[in-house]
């Protein structure tokens, strides 16, 4: 028995075909495409207080202010304050003579000692307050009720704030404040009333605000008061790095995972924000869910990935 040589040709080639074809199968799984996985890292739901505060400008000032008035013709012989002295009720503060008493005292002293006439007297300060403006210095001759100098009432000092009318439901009389005077230095402050005045341009009224300070402040100093707004205790929020948005910021969303490799796209309403904590309104997390922290931009729905520590 044997076999024909063109028998034994197609063997060969049958036998090579099916070496190449299991070649080829080889190679196309070794060929296979390996489905790239995103590392990202993971946060949770928590809950915080949250709070909103209005910020308003405020300036300091003495509202209410004693004028000291010369009550003679004649000259200033003595100034015994200066601008800044603080000064108390019924302190002296002037030596005024008049006139005629300098041209003609000291001869009517001579033809009469007993007369004792110098025309000499002393005004004194009617209010408690620092002397911030100083008039007159000695020599100076003056008029009966020229100004000679002014006391900021002391007792009069507070905060000038002006607020948007549409505002005015947040300050209202007895509402605690913080001021924040530049060099961030804060002072507790209470609202005590409004004012009768509406700027016709801005719209806003004026509000005075009592500060509780243990050092002088001078005045005309520009602060920040602020006034919170709302306050919700206990609510759900993320960080604000979770948080995703499209170019024009009108919708938001988070990469949640479903699994263990696997995170799909959920938009999210945003409410309150305070530092680097956004309050979520809807939809409601547990704090089960597992939201994407860090790895999540650019990521489509459906997206796997792989969770880092």
């Amino acid at each position: 028995m044997y076999m024909k040589r063109s028998d034994g040709n197609k063997l060969v080639i049958i036998l090579a075909l099916a070496f190449m074809g299991c070649a080829g199968q080889s190679n196309q799984a070794d060929d296979a495409p390996v489905e790239a996985r995103t590392p990202v890292t993971v946060t949770t739901i928590r809950y915080d207080t949250l709070e909103q505060y209005l910020q308003l400008n405020a300036t300091s000032s003495y509202l209410q202010r004693s004028f000291v008035k010369s009550n003679m013709i004649g000259y200033v012989m003595k100034t015994e304050v200066k601008i800044g002295d603080f000064v108390h009720a019924g302190q002296p503060l002037f030596v005024m003579q008049t006139k005629e008493s300098r041209a003609i005292g000291n001869a009517v002293n001579k033809l009469n000692p007993d007369f004792k006439f110098t025309g000499v007297t002393t005004l004194a300060a009617n209010a408690s307050g620092y002397i911030t403006e100083l008039d007159h210095q000695p020599g100076d001759y003056v008029q009966d009720g020229d100004q000679l100098a002014v006391i900021s009432d002391a007792g009069s000092f507070e905060f000038v704030m002006s607020v948007p009318y549409e505002d005015r439901q947040f300050v209202k009389e007895g509402v605690a404040v913080t001021v924040v005077l530049p060099g961030n230095e804060r002072l507790p402050g209470t609202v005590r009333s409004a004012l009768p005045v509406v700027d016709s341009v801005s719209q806003t009224q004026q509000f005075a605000v009592t500060v509780h300070a243990d050092h002088q402040i001078p005045p005309d100093l520009v602060a920040t008061v602020d006034i919170r707004k709302v306050m919700k205790p206990s609510t759900p929020t993320l960080p604000r790095q979770s948080i995703l948005t499209d170019e024009t910021q009108s919708s938001f969303w988070i990469m949640k995972m479903i699994n263990d490799s696997t995170a799909v796209k959920v938009p999210v309403q945003k409410g309150l924000e305070m530092g680097d904590r956004v309050e979520i309104l809807s939809p409601s997390f547990t704090s089960r869910d597992r939201i994407l922290l860090t790895g999540n931009y650019g990521l489509a729905d459906t997206s796997l990935v792989t969770v880092q520590q």
